[in-house]
């Protein structure tokens, strides 16, 4: 399975196809350099303005290309900051030993905030369904407050979800971690403000600009090694609700749900309960980048059973402190 696919990034803004930017210019940046540019130009900031900054890092290509980007903006020295991954218990094992692998290659510290635990001792009650995404917001909260994290980076981009093409670059959230889109700060000129109150903390988003095509092609001119699920594979999967999910305790498949093994692979990594797959041959990165620019329907969209619990489904998890 091929994962350093070259790739040609885009020249000249998202309508360029040139080797320059629509006037010829040979000193422009192409279309991934200037995502590179600004990406990097946030981590170094959030370095400069905040004490105790930590990256969320899942194993999912959008945290995997947050980490890539923050090893570049620091090289040769290592990030200034660590990695938080909120663990539901029921995470994909292949994503689990990529985390690790990383974490261990790039001598890195990992704070691990596991929804299990809370489970267990009482804080947290399973819920009906068997999905635990839900149920991050209370560990990741707590981990944020414990550690005294004042600045949070996240890989969610406003191509994903309507609620998170809302928000910011820099984003405030109160002492509770709530975020009030109303509180939102203007981001002229990208200057940002890191300005928080006592028990506040910002989440920043350096992938906010970012598409998933653009993402997929910065993996491939990167040559940025992804968890092999990200690729079609044989894998046992059953239907519910539209999508294809992985079996498992958490409750499938029922009686009457379809399931077999198909050739499938994933476009978001989340919570295994309530992530689908998507039927597909693209087993290169050449073949998904095809596969995405012919696709009508965002990865959370088509994949993510916990974004269709409601049309403000995420929005409200935002503002209880969600990512």
């Amino acid at each position: 399975m091929s994962t350093a696919a070259k790739v040609t990034p885009r020249r000249g803004g998202p309508g360029g196809t040139g080797d320059g930017d629509s006037a010829g210019s040979p000193f422009a940046l192409s279309h991934l350099d200037a995502l590179e540019s600004e990406a990097v130009h946030i981590f170094r900031e959030v370095a400069g303005e905040f004490e105790r900054p930590v990256i969320l890092f899942s194993g999912g290509k959008d945290s995997i290309v947050m980490l890539h980007l923050a090893l570049k903006a620091f090289r040769p020295a290592p990030p200034p900051f660590a990695l938080l991954h909120v663990d539901t218990g029921h995470n994909f094992p292949e994503v689990l030993e990529y985390r690790d692998r990383r974490v261990a290659e790039h001598g890195l510290r990992l704070h691990v905030a596991s929804v299990q635990e809370f489970i267990d001792d009482g804080r947290l009650r399973e819920r009906p369904d068997g999905t635990r995404n839900p149920l991050q917001t209370v560990p990741l909260l707590d981990a944020i407050d414990r550690n005294r994290f004042d600045a949070v980076f996240g890989g969610g981009r406003r191509d994903e979800e309507k609620a998170r093409a809302k928000e910011r670059v820099f984003s405030l959230r109160d002492e509770f971690g709530g975020w009030d889109p109303r509180r939102q700060r203007p981001e002229l000129w990208q200057l940002y403000n890191g300005r928080h109150a006592p028990g506040e903390h910002v989440r920043v988003f350096p992938l906010s600009n970012w598409t998933e095509l653009d993402v997929w092609q910065y993996i491939a001119r990167e040559e940025v090694e992804l968890p092999a699920i990200y690729y079609a594979h044989e894998r046992e999967v059953f239907r519910r609700d539209g999508m294809w999910l992985a079996p498992g305790a958490w409750g499938g498949p029922r009686e009457g749900e379809e399931s077999g093994t198909r050739r499938v692979r994933y476009r978001t990594v989340g919570d295994m309960s309530c992530t689908g797959a998507v039927e597909s041959d693209a087993d290169s990165v050449e073949k998904v980048i095809l596969e995405i620019a012919a696709s009508r329907l965002t990865e959370r969209g088509a994949t993510r059973a916990d974004d269709k619990l409601s049309e403000a489904a995420m929005e409200d998890r935002k503002r209880e402190g969600y990512f």
